[in-house]
Order: structure tokens, then C-alpha cells, then sequence
């Protein structure tokens, strides 16, 4: 005999399929949401120095906003990937760039992750004025875009996503995958330089089309897809630099070569009557190869030098410290700060020097010594220095 249902059973029929209904259609709605930008694929007058309607101007005070391109003022002709117009974007020799940025409609939220796909291209000709040597230059070299997420317009509150140099000529579509892990209001479209680089360059990036920001389960990577260029540079990219060694290698210390003490000139402050324990010495005239750890060969004299001063003070021990300048990221300034105080050490150890007395260390760029914005502050900071352990043995 079949049980007829009851009132109440059929009120809780009702409410578990309510209840699941509810959730399915907020789990639907919540991978379902995209955030729209405003004028996305950046139309506009053809015209220098002009922000596209709907975004911001997030360049550095005093210099010129972006360009709404095509423009023949600069000999850019790449042709749109969408729409009439798109956004050009530099970076300068005077260590500035530009961007640009704004309101989003819906916040990003912090702990949810997100997609976004855009259309990035260089362009082989891009002529605009020097703000170093006053002249028209060419603004060709590749460069990266970074996104950023911040509370306020240009922002730059957490890193989003960063390409690769952009060298294609043509265009090809980026896709990134944004993880913010805080809520940001504003978004922040940003040239910047390719890095590992130590000098500013000029460089453009062109920006077209970007799509809605789309939620996604963090579980989910968009494919990758590769860069392919009719056109490509002549000039390969410079090998990555090999990680470092944690250790010098457990070679036994070799017969040490002659020494005759003489008065530094290169470094004069290597002097035994002025230095006390905690000095820190500027190494001068010690050069590298760029983006490496390679020393150069008119840096023999100042390495000389140096020797001369442990072999004839075979009581001191010393920290060998590598520096940067302020532009790349910090994992690679430690990277390389370390492997140019571990050349100058290997150096001192294939002289004779014994082990004991030297340890080194990168130190990146957290301790600069002039300012990061002029080209003259950033050679002081990218040096290498000794630091005066002991006097005593």
C-alpha cells in the first residue's frame, strides 16, 4: 500500500530542491561572471599624446601621455586587430614609461581567480622624441606589458600578470590567468622593460582588443600560446645565466702567486693603516659583462690589486658583497648580485688565497647608495664591495 506524502513532507520536498536550485544557480552565476572594460579595444582620433577615451593617463608626471595609434607622426602603421584604433605604449632611456588604467566595474576579488586575453604586437617603427638626447629616436627595442591591480587609478598594488618581450610585428593574442590575492577596484595596463636589463631602453609595446575579465576555477590554466613572428629580430637573446653554485668548489687551495706589496691607486682605501673591522670598499673599476657575471678584462688591474692586498695582509677576512641598480626584479638582481660577488671570490681563491678568509653574499638591490631614477645613481649602486670581517686572522 502506497504511503500518501504528508504536508510537511512535500514542504521539505520543496525546500531541499529550492536550497539546490539556489546553489547551483549561484555557482553557475559566479563562473558566469565577466567584468567589462570600457572602450577595450582603445578607439579614438588617431592622435599623439592622447589618452583613449575611458582609460587613464598612469605615465610619470611631466612626460607625455600615451599615443592613440595608428599615427603617421611616428611611422606606425600596423594595422588594427580590432576596430578603427589601439593604444601604443613606450618605454624611455630616462627610466620612465607609460600606461594606463581604470575603474573596473565589479571588483577583483582576492582568492578568486580570473582570465583575461589580449592582443600585443611591436611595431618595427616607432619615431618619438628623446627626452635624453632631444632628438627624434627610434622606439623599437621589444618590451614587456604588466598588469596591476590596485585601490586607485595606476596603482600599484599587486602584480597580476607580466608577458614576455613582445617582438612579434603581427599580432598574436596573450592569455593570462590573474590570481589577486586581495580585492582591487582599479586594473593598470603597464610597458615596462624586458627584463634581466641593468640600462632603460627605448622600447613601444601596441595593445588591442582585450577581452572580459572572466572568473575561472583556480584548478583551470589557459593554453599557452606561442609568439610567432614573420619578421623575426636578428639578434638572439642572450643565454639565462646559470644558477649559482650554493658553495665555491672544494678545490684545494693552489701554490699562490708572488706578491709585492704596493700602494693601491685603483682602490686606495685598500689600506692597511686606515681600515677597521666593518669597513665596507667599494671595488673600483671593476667591470662586467652586461646581464652577467663575467668580468671583463680591463677589470685585471683593480682584481690585481685586491689580491695584493689579502696576500700582504694575511691576517684579514673578508665578506665579498655583489649590488644592483633598482630596475629588475628582485629575484634576478639577487641571482646575479650573487654570482658577481662569487666571480670576484673565485678569482681571489684561484690567486691562492685561502677559503677561510673569504664568504661572499648578493645583496641585490636593497641597499642602494644614490638614487635608482638617473643613469649616473644606478651605476654607483651596481657594485661589488668588500667588507672588512677581521683584523686578526
Amino acid at each position: 500500500m502506497t504511503k500518501t506524502p504528508s504536508f510537511s513532507d512535500v514542504v521539505g520536498f520543496e525546500r531541499l530542491f529550492l536550497t539546490v536550485l539556489f546553489c547551483l544557480v549561484g555557482a553557475s552565476a559566479m563562473f558566469a561572471q565577466v567584468i567589462e572594460l570600457r572602450n577595450p579595444s582603445f578607439e579614438g582620433q588617431p592622435r599623439p599624446s592622447t589618452t583613449p577615451a575611458g582609460w587613464y593617463d598612469c605615465g610619470f608626471e611631466g612626460q607625455s601621455p600615451p599615443d592613440i595609434q595608428p599615427n603617421g607622426s611616428f611611422n606606425v602603421r600596423t594595422r588594427p586587430q580590432k576596430g578603427n584604433t589601439y593604444v601604443g605604449l613606450v618605454t624611455r632611456r630616462d627610466n620612465t614609461w607609460e600606461g594606463v588604467g581604470q575603474r573596473l566595474s565589479v571588483p577583483l576579488e582576492g582568492g578568486t581567480c580570473y582570465t583575461i586575453r589580449l592582443f600585443l604586437a611591436r611595431s618595427d617603427t616607432y619615431e618619438s622624441m628623446s627626452m635624453v638626447t632631444r632628438k627624434t629616436e627610434s622606439f623599437t627595442k621589444p618590451i614587456t606589458l604588466r598588469i596591476w591591480g590596485g585601490s586607485s587609478f595606476c596603482q600599484k598594488k599587486e602584480l597580476l600578470a607580466s608577458s614576455k618581450a613582445v617582438k612579434n610585428t603581427n599580432w598574436v593574442e596573450f592569455t593570462f590567468k590573474m590570481e589577486p590575492t586581495r580585492d582591487h577596484r582599479y586594473i593598470f595596463f603597464e610597458a615596462y622593460y624586458k627584463t634581466p636589463t641593468f640600462s632603460a631602453y627605448d622600447g613601444n609595446v601596441l595593445l588591442d582588443n582585450i577581452s572580459a575579465i572572466e572568473v575561472i576555477p583556480c584548478s583551470e590554466e589557459p593554453e599557452p600560446i606561442a609568439q610567432v613572428d614573420p619578421k623575426p629580430d636578428p639578434k638572439p637573446d642572450p643565454k639565462p645565466e646559470p644558477k649559482p653554485d650554493p658553495k665555491p668548489d672544494p678545490k684545494p687551495d693552489p701554490k699562490p702567486d708572488p706578491v709585492v706589496a704596493v700602494k693601491p691607486v685603483i682602490t686606495p682605501e685598500l689600506d692597511r693603516a686606515k681600515i677597521k673591522e666593518g669597513d665596507k670598499i667599494r671595488i673600483n673599476n671593476l667591470y662586467f659583462k652586461a646581464d652577467s657575471s663575467k668580468i671583463e678584462v680591463k677589470s685585471k688591474s683593480s682584481l690585481d690589486e685586491l689580491y695584493n692586498f689579502m696576500a700582504t695582509n694575511p691576517d684579514v677576512k673578508i665578506e665579498v658583497g655583489g649590488h644592483t641598480n633598482g630596475i629588475p626584479e628582485h629575484d634576478y638582481c639577487d641571482n646575479l648580485s650573487r654570482l658577481r660577488a662569487k666571480a670576484v671570490t673565485d678569482f681571489l681563491l684561484s690567486k691562492g688565497i685561502r677559503s677561510s678568509r673569504i664568504s661572499y653574499k648578493g645583496y641585490g638591490k636593497r641597499k642602494p647608495i644614490a638614487t635608482n631614477e638617473t643613469a649616473a645613481g644606478r651605476a654607483k649602486n651596481q657594485r661589488v664591495e668588500i667588507k672588512i670581517l677581521s683584523l686578526n686572522g
